[in-house]
Order: C-alpha cells, then structure tokens, then sequence
C-alpha cells in the first residue's frame, strides 16, 4: 500500500436551508457563521464544520485532481447492495457513498471516508477530478449545530499495485475500519423467513431445529438458528414491529424455546424491528416528526425503551440479536432510492443538534452495550456507521425463497463486491440459502455450495419437509465445511459481469452456471 495525501480542494459548496453558495476554497473557509476547515491526520485529512445559528445541509469539496483517463470504477453503497455493485467507466453523476476504487494501468486507487463519521458521505469522480460531498443534515433540513465544532469526516486516500482491486480492497477497508468487533466463531445454521415468511410457531422451530442437529451432529462449533419475524406478540400481515417483549400465541414460552435449542444443541438466534413499535405506553413525543408510526432514534427515552427491549431478548438466551429496518424506518427510503437526498426534506430530529449519522452511531451503541454477551447483527443498517458495533451485518438485500431470479441477482453480486469487506468491517451476511420446492434444487444446491465454502456466514433457510436422504448428504457436508474458518472466496470474472460465476475458493478454481433452464428472467424481482 501507497497512502497518498490529498491536495487541498479548488473549490466549496456550502449549502443551509436558505442557500447554496460556491466557494472558492481556502483554509480555512468563512462564509457568515459557517466555518470549514481541514486538518492533516498523518495523510488522511479531517474535516471540521463551525457554525452558530445557520442550519448546515451540505459541505461540497471538489478536487480539481485529475485521475487516469480509461479506468474502471467501482463505488459503494448507502445501507446494502441491491444487485447493482458493478465495476464501469466514469458516470460523473454517479453516486458512490462511503468509497469508490478505480482501476487502471494494473494498479488500484482507493478513496473513502473512515468509518463511523458524522457526516453521510459521498463520491463523485472523472478524470479531470472528484467531489466529496458531506450531508450534516439533521433529518431533512439542517443541523443546529450552535457553535460546536464538528468533526465531519477523515477522507483516506492509497495507491496498490493490484490489476484486480480485490487485495486492494480488502487492505483499504482495514484502514477505513481498524476496530472490528466480529465472532468468535464462524457463524452457520438456519433462518426461518425464506420458507416461513412469517408464519411460524414454536412447534415449527423446534422441528427445524431438530433436524439442523441432526445435520451437525458431531461438529464442535454448534449451529445458529435465528428466529426471524413471526414471533412478536402483535405480528400481523401488515405489521412486524414491537413490542418486543412477549412472544405471540404460537410462542407461547420465549425464554422456555432458547431453553429447549441450547438443550438440542442449537445456538439461539431472534429477530427484531426496533423502531417500528405499537406499544401502548410509548407517548407521542418519542415518534419521529418524519412518520409518526416510527420511533425518533435522537430522544434519550426511546434509546433506554430500545435498551430495554436488546437486554430482554438476551435475557431470555438468544445471543444472536439480528435488528432490522434500522435504515428505512428512520429515513423512509430504501438505499436505491436515496441518491444524493437520503430522506424527505422539511423535518428534523427532535434533537436538531445532532446530524443524521450521529444519531444513528449513538442507535448502534446503545444496542451493542445492551446486547451484552450476544452477538449483534445488522440488517438494512448503514454498514459503514455500523462498522465496530455489530459483529455481522447483512450487506445485500433479500433473496427469495419464491423466486431464483431474485436470489440470483443480489446473492452472488453481493458476496462478491463485499466479500473484501469480510472481516475487515464486519462478517458480512450475503444472506441466507433458500432451499424450497419453489427453487430449482440443482441452483439453489449451487449456491449453498458457493456460500458454504466462501468464508462467510452460511445460514439455510429450510423447512424440515424438504429434506431427504440425498439433500441431507449434500447439506451435512456444507455444514462441516461453514463450520471451520476458511479463506474469503474471491470472485474471478467481477470485472466482467454483476453475477460472477468464477469463484476462488481456497486452492479450489469453481465454474458455476446460474442461469435457470427458460435462461435469464427481468421483471419485479
């Protein structure tokens, strides 16, 4: 690795709630009570906001630096992929939050933010230069930031001698994230939502799980099985949200149900929607301005309710606490929607001090601290906020236990564009394996071999009527191999194509064929 320092930028757009006013950039910069300026921290280079009574949006840096005319670019995303990681040529509109890498002449650019800022931040880049945009917006209109010096961000710049960026990568998410808390163990087992998709019952998950024994039996690191959304006491068609603190009628007994997995020789995991809770007892002044059917992450009392709900589950003995929505439910908006507005504008926080990002970091701490001994796990979280709070994170959206198409457009892409990110943020979750009758077996077979070899967390979702003597042999032996640490799997053709089929996995060169027998189906997937 080559780190390399930034010049200093050619120009500002400073943006509030009244005006957007371009600046030429000097250090530091004023414009009325707003004040920028950037300081070196080795090479990286942190940058401050200052201002009194002026609601902040946006601080804009561009970088009139120019970059290799012919390259290929690779950028981030918001809160997961969606099928759309992909490696092109410059599209200057193009956002790319968090990082972005570029390639040319056999060599590896890395640019990005560090982890956990409290600024969402953002990448636009061609060759004759790039911008880095930083949101310290409190919601949808500006932070009040009263005179507090805000360290906004500490952009990272290298250079590496990589033709295929994968190495480069995974070397530059290490220094972007140099505290990941991450399992001890490799995480393996099942998820009841692909085939379940809600309706369960303890009777259902004591089957499962009985039959995820039987597949494991003898292996020393023993099998997680995550309860997902079925259980909650108020779960309905059209609602998964809390309370979180009593199971439904069909669990009836949730401390009792851990009791009966760890004595069959299951790992308890649960699930949970935090934000989204029709509690009696909340009042309306812990509901977000934004939706009032969501709780308002910035109000100390809806933290301590969440606090409360984290240390319940885990009392109860499930130490894989997997909080989902975390994204969606505070900003309205799934990642692909966000671009460069990551939320409605006209609301804010009921704390307007804070910016988006803080308020979040401030969430993910809380639920770590409370988690305790268990094992935390983000589902559409901000990985890049959430990096040293959760020990895995789902960095992809769902698959489908309905539709192969749909599995095949973001598993494999998401696997491969963050598998560099495995053990370097977090464990990344390219999301379970569906095995049901609506799955083609022989694809959806590949697939879990695929995962099961990758390095990354291997989690099936398969009702126990699935299994028979042959697919029980071909999963037993996925489970051995999820069991035991194994080298990151490395995609071969990522450069070529959004579904890589050339996997390095190990010592071990695999062609698979993803493509279903009536060929490549588009559609709502």
């Amino acid at each position: 690795m080559n780190p390399k320092k930034f010049p200093m930028p050619t120009g500002m757009l400073l943006k509030t709630d009244d005006e957007e006013k371009f600046l030429p950039f000097q250090n530091p910069t004023t414009y009325k009570d707003i004040t920028v300026e950037l300081k070196p921290n080795g090479e990286a280079l942190r940058i401050y906001v200052t201002a009194d009574t002026t609601p902040v949006q946006r601080v804009t840096l561009y970088f009139a630096d120019p970059l290799p005319e012919k390259a290929q670019v690779l950028g981030g995303v918001w809160e997961r992929g969606y099928g759309d990681y992909e490696w092109r040529g410059y599209v200057p509109h193009r956002v790319m939050p968090w990082y972005f890498f570029l390639q040319s002449d056999n060599k590896t650019e890395a640019f990005g933010v560090h982890t956990q800022p409290a600024a969402m931040c953002w990448w636009t880049a061609e060759s004759t230069g790039y911008s880095v945009y930083l949101d310290v917006r409190c919601g949808g209109l500006g932070v009040r930031l009263n005179g507090r010096t805000l360290c906004a961000a500490e952009l990272c710049r290298a250079e590496y001698e990589d033709a295929d960026g994968f190495t480069a990568m995974g070397e530059f998410f290490s220094v972007l994230s140099p505290n990941p808390i991450l399992p001890k163990s490799p995480v393996y087992g099942a998820n009841n939502w692909y085939h379940a998709y809600g309706h369960a019952t303890e009777d259902d998950v004591l089957r499962e799980a009985k039959a995820l024994a039987e597949l494991t039996e003898g292996l020393a690191n023993r099998p997680w099985f995550i309860i997902d959304d079925c259980w909650q006491i108020d779960r309905a068609d059209n609602y998964n949200g809390g309370p979180w603190r009593a199971g439904n009628k069909g669990f009836p007994d949730m401390p009792g149900l851990a009791k009966k997995l760890r004595e069959s020789g299951i790992q308890p995991g649960i699930w949970v929607r935090l934000l989204w809770d029709h509690s009696e007892s909340i009042p309306a002044s812990w509901r977000s301005k934004r939706d009032p059917e969501y709780l308002d992450p910035s109000v100390p009392e809806v933290l301590d309710h969440i606090a409360e709900d984290i240390r319940t589950v885990s009392s109860w003995g499930y130490k894989l606490i997997k909080h989902d929505f975390t994204s969606y439910d505070v900003l309205g908006r799934w990642g692909f929607e966000m671009g460069d507005e990551l939320t409605d504008s006209g609301w804010r926080f009921a704390d307007e001090t804070r910016t988006t990002a803080e308020i979040l970091i401030e969430l993910y701490k809380r639920i770590l601290a409370a988690a305790g001994d268990a094992m935390v796990m983000g589902c559409n979280c901000f990985g890049h906020l959430g990096a040293g709070l959760m020990h895995l994170n789902r960095t992809g959206d769902d698959v489908s236990g309905k539709l192969w198409a749909r599995t095949r457009r973001m598993g494999m892409n998401t696997l491969a564009f963050t598998a560099p990110m495995h053990d370097r943020f977090f464990a990344i979750d390219a999301d379970c394996v569906p095995l049901t009758d609506a799955i083609d077996e022989t694809l959806g077979m590949r697939w879990l071999e695929l995962v099961a070899k990758s390095g990354t967390p291997t989690l099936l979702s398969v009702p126990a009527s699935y299994l028979n003597g042959e697919r029980k042999a071909i999963i037993r032996d996925a489970f051995r191999r999820a069991s035991q640490p194994q080298p990151t799997a490395r995609p071969l053709d990522w450069h070529e194509t959004t579904c890589p089929a050339v996997w390095k996995l190990g010592e071990e060169t695999k062609h698979f064929d993803w493509t279903e027998p009536c060929g490549i189906l588009t559609g709502s997937v």
